[in-house]
Formats: C-alpha cells, sequence, structure tokens
C-alpha cells in the first residue's frame, strides 16, 4: 500500500467546501483541516503508486477553490 499526504491551500473560506469534495474521492482516506501554513491535510492511500499521483493531478489539484498543495510521500516501511 502506497500512502501520501497532500497538504492543501484553498481560497478563504472554501474549506469546508473543499473538505466535501476530498471525501467523494475513493483514494482519500483521511481529511483534516488545519491551521498554519496549510489549511486541509489529506491522507491518501492506493495499492499502486500511479493511483495516487492521478488522484492528486488529475482531481485534488483541478478543484475549484484548491490554490496550491504539497505533496508528502511516505517511505515504505518506516511507519
Amino acid at each position: 500500500m502506497h500512502t501520501a499526504y497532500v497538504l492543501v491551500n484553498c481560497d478563504l473560506g472554501a474549506e469546508m467546501d473543499v473538505i466535501e469534495k476530498l471525501r467523494r474521492m475513493d483514494s482519500v482516506k483521511e481529511i483534516h483541516g488545519t491551521f498554519g501554513a496549510f489549511d486541509i491535510v489529506a491522507k491518501i492511500e492506493n495499492f499502486e503508486r500511479e493511483k495516487i499521483r492521478e488522484t492528486i493531478i488529475h482531481n485534488i489539484r483541478k478543484l475549484e477553490h484548491v490554490r496550491s498543495t504539497l505533496t508528502l510521500m511516505a517511505i515504505p516501511g518506516q511507519s
């Protein structure tokens, strides 16, 4: 299983809208609103690393109100 954490910046006041859209994505397993430099953190899991890439590039980054993302790929065996 591959895991990535995606840190999301979104338009002011659009956090709940983005969270609701993230909840509908199959590979997104956890979502948390955050304080600080980023607005949302999403945990993405999939058996195929390519599916994680597709989820981020084709789904998350193209959501309305998403301004930027930063992806952290987990290192297998270091959990």
